[in-house]
């Protein structure tokens, strides 16, 4: 019987310092271009990234049944969509080839001279692009601690949580052609915005920019139009995670809010991590989420842990500056599950495609350094969050970046993500 490719006895012949993202356990998918090599598909193990397509064309995949006739072509693409049509049987055979090919004992790509000077490549050298092109997004509102700081501050701090927040994971639907790979630079936008002192709304940048510390999970698999997700299948239709930073332009977003959610305040850009680490290799990190009273309707009751164990970090950096971390949280806090998340949006028979993105919302905790966005840390403005360089911050200023990183570890193993970063451009 194959080893499990999550192991912690698992070992590597290449060499990957202590404490890296990308250890042999992880194997997260993305997607890189350079000049001679175009688009590939490839999997990261420590500072490489190994290209899948140069992997195929050396026959390491050629007895994949579940690949089909689909290589070496499925691997040289610009998105993981058509890799993710495949299905799990595929993405779960192409994981556990790659995670024999590169364990110490195993020399057949080892001692392959040419094979590993194609099929390596060092990150460092390699233009990583957005990993999946979703035809659909949608951004959830599930951590309880940052509902419920929202509306203290801009509704009722006696009834903060909206009265159907404890039944129904609330979302809404976004914009994907401004959903951007980690590295892409961030427009401030203009918009209208008005004061609480200004008798009308002005037109101008943005003065309340922000971030959202989130997680974004992939949709693997497509569904029919009108067929429901059963909840207990509902992990079966995600691929993987990925770190995800929903800026937001607070004071336009309050400004134009309706019922019918964000609009101009969210859609000018979203960054993702070019990295997603697999559902399966996230397995040995599952937790129990909180406590969920009233108990929710049944189509979203699923016994057991379907949250996970992955720290968060968000660091501010001025331009030219030190970069200071200014929150910690935790993905395992979120009150709604993935597996709700989806299920709930299926429930009425949306149907699902592969490659969409499904983003958490803002990830808080419950002390004053683990909410997940300026709204929270510096309590809309009134708590100026301090630097390393001195200055403070009561939102994120032209020149500032803002890198958001994460990672599970347990039993000496570190699954990370990577980061997802973006700095911000004056407004045109």
């Amino acid at each position: 019987m194959a080893t499990s490719p999550n192991s912690p006895t698992l070992r590597s012949w290449i060499d990957i310092p202590p404490h890296h993202d990308f250890p042999i356990q992880n194997l997260p998918f993305g997607v890189f271009f350079t000049e001679r090599r175009g688009p590939r598909l490839a999997v990261a193990i420590g500072d490489y990234a190994l290209d899948l397509y140069a992997l195929s064309q050396y026959g390491f995949f050629e007895d994949l049944a579940e690949l089909g006739d689909a290589q070496p072509r499925v691997f040289r693409r610009r998105s993981l969509n058509g890799f993710l049509r495949l299905g799990r049987p595929a993405w779960r055979a192409v994981r556990q080839r790659v995670s024999e090919l590169l364990r110490h004992d195993n020399h057949s790509l080892r001692d392959h001279e040419e094979a590993v000077r194609e099929c390596l490549v060092r990150q460092r050298d390699v233009q990583m692009l957005r990993p999946v092109k979703p035809n659909n997004y949608t951004d959830f509102y599930s951590s309880i601690e940052h509902a419920t700081n929202v509306g203290i501050m801009f509704r009722d701090p006696a009834n903060a949580l909206l009265p159907n927040w404890r039944h129904i994971p609330i979302g809404y639907h976004g914009r994907t052609s401004s959903i951007v790979v980690s590295g892409t630079d961030i427009r401030r936008p203009n918009g209208q915005r008005k004061g609480p002192d200004e008798a009308l709304p002005t037109f101008g940048p943005s003065r309340q920019l922000d971030f959202e510390l989130e997680m974004a999970f992939v949709v693997g698999q497509t569904t029919q139009l009108g067929q429901p997700v059963p909840i207990e299948q509902a992990e079966d239709h995600i691929f993987g995670l990925c770190l995800f930073n929903d800026w937001s332009a607070r004071d336009l977003q309050s400004w134009e809010y309706v019922p019918l959610g964000p609009f101009l305040g969210k859609n000018f850009g979203s960054s993702v991590a070019p990295w997603v680490v697999t559902l399966d290799a996230l397995e040995p990190f599952r937790v129990a989420g909180p406590v969920q009273e009233p108990m929710p309707l049944p189509y979203l009751q699923l016994p057991g842990a379907h949250n996970f164990d992955v720290h968060l970090e968000v660091a501010l950096r001025p331009e030219g500056g030190q970069e200071t971390t200014i929150s910690r949280s935790n993905f395992g806090l979120m009150y709604w599950s993935m597996a709700q998340q989806l299920a709930h949006h299926a429930s009425n028979g949306c149907n699902l495609e592969a490659g969409d993105l499904y983003a958490s919302g803002t990830i808080s905790g419950t002390t004053p350094d683990s909410l997940g966005s300026m709204l929270e840390l510096a309590w809309r403005g009134t708590r100026p969050i301090p630097l390393a360089d001195g200055s403070e911050r009561k939102f994120i200023q032209d020149g500032d970046t803002v890198t958001m990183r994460g990672y599970a570890e347990k039993d000496g193993v570190r699954i990370g993500f990577g980061e997802v970063s973006g700095k911000v451009l004056p407004a045109l």
